[in-house]
């Protein structure tokens, strides 16, 4: 039993091209289900243009208004976010001390564990195959948890795609077998075998990414935030804007929450970014807008509690969570180019949610801006890194030299840099 879907989740659908489509979510509560929520809308390919949304720690209601990406082309399944979304919200039967009591002392990070299948692709190499194969899987539902990709010498790729299914459907026949053949009809003769089954033990182990070197690895994780502001002045002027990122924290207004006002430049799932370092944090949220994009710029208002219901007055720990709020509001992303070897390696980071969980979409843009760039890349690999303080997913590039782009020219690196970061920014 529970609520019905239609009840719980309502999608109305936009009524012209440039009106975006609102969906209202009304359910009971649970620690981080914003987070949750939003990177689902991430995943389907969705911009949140506004939301609202206020709970009073039993039950919330949460209006989006999304818009799809522009690089996201195919035909939405509306039916199959809806039932994406309606998973995540809890049943109305079930009390709730068992959502504080079940989710790691109340930040939401005990997750359901999909199970992990090994797609084996053996390809014809061409320009764009990897981000073709990388959309394909994107609409079908699959999550890409890990990938090895190698070029063999005489011009074959060889990908191993560990993934999970969003639709649980994969431990069928069918859905194996339909898969298949939609990979081998949309590659079509650039396709020579596809094989789909249960993954192994070969997946723990590329869990773990060949140790990065020292420097790249201080280049991508150890920085201060004033420095990095104080780099952006060497990128361009909307670039420069970042360092207007502002978080304010105010005691006064409310008797019983925190409110924090955040402004900052618009970017691609900068919701998520917000709610997930909310959710990491363990704050409660019980009330938070989300503006629309004025000039290009993003405002928000959240009124927050700590886990233990009291406002956040210690100044240490206020210029901890700014720091981190501003920290992902500027740097979302690690980006670098260096030398592995006598080849060329494009190195992407993002941090990792306490739940385990990796952003989406990351190597679906990054293989998309290679592919406009019209970069071939040699090998790709997906990995975990921990730091002292976090976890990151580092996705890892060697690619191909050519005459039309020359990558030991500092020109065509800065060019990859900066379209790689404009993808993953939606800019």
């Amino acid at each position: 039993m529970g609520i019905p879907n239609d009840d719980v989740v309502l999608i109305q659908l936009s009524k012209a091209p440039s009106e975006p489509t609102v969906v209202t979510i009304n359910c009971p509560d649970k620690p981080g289900l914003g987070c949750d929520l939003c990177r689902t809308i991430l995943e389907f390919g969705f911009s949140i243009t506004r939301a609202d949304f206020s709970t009073d720690g039993r039950w919330c209601y949460i209006v989006f208004w999304l818009v799809p990406n522009v690089s996201n082309s195919s035909k939405i399944d509306w039916g199959s976010l809806k039932n994406r979304l309606f998973s995540l919200c809890p049943s109305c039967l079930v009390p709730f001390y068992y959502f504080t009591n079940q989710q790691g002392h109340g930040n939401g990070n005990s997750t359901h564990s999909s199970l992990v299948y090994l797609l084996k692709l053996c390809c014809l190499d061409r320009k764009g195959l990897l981000h073709d194969v990388t959309k394909i899987l994107s609409e079908l539902e699959f999550t890409i948890q890990r990938v090895k990709v190698m070029t063999t010498p005489d011009g074959r790729v060889v990908d191993l795609f560990f993934i999970t299914d969003g639709m649980e459907l994969l431990h069928t026949k069918k859905r194996r077998a339909d898969t298949i053949e939609h990979l081998i009809t949309v590659l079509g003769k650039y396709c020579i075998s596809c094989e789909l089954q249960l993954a192994g033990p070969e997946y723990e182990s590329l869990k773990a990414l060949p140790s990065l070197p020292p420097a790249v690895e201080e280049e991508l994780f150890t920085y201060e935030l004033a420095d990095k502001e104080a780099s952006t002045k060497e990128h361009k002027s909307d670039l420069m804007a970042l360092k207007k990122a502002t978080v304010t924290v105010d005691n006064m207004l409310s008797p019983a929450h925190t409110l924090l006002q955040i402004q900052c430049v618009d970017q691609k799932g900068l919701f998520y970014d917000i709610l997930r370092i909310s959710k990491d944090c363990d704050l409660q949220i019980a009330y938070g807008r989300f503006s629309s994009s004025v000039k290009g710029y993003r405002n928000m208002d959240l009124f927050v509690r700590q886990a233990d219901g009291k406002k956040i007055v210690d100044p240490k720990h206020q210029s901890v969570l700014c720091y981190r709020l501003k920290e992902e509001m500027l740097h979302p992303f690690r980006l670098i180019i260096v030398n592995r070897g006598p080849d060329t390696e494009l190195v992407v980071a993002n941090p990792v949610e306490l739940s385990g969980k990796g952003r989406p979409r990351v190597f679906y843009d990054v293989t998309l801006a290679l592919k406009m760039l019209g970069i071939c890349i040699f090998s790709a690999e997906i990995g975990r890194h921990s730091t002292s303080d976090r976890q990151w997913e580092v996705y890892r590039f060697l690619l191909d030299d050519s005459r039309e782009f020359p990558l030991a020219s500092s020109q065509a690196r800065n060019q990859i840099v900066d379209r790689v970061r404009r993808i993953l920014m939606g800019w």
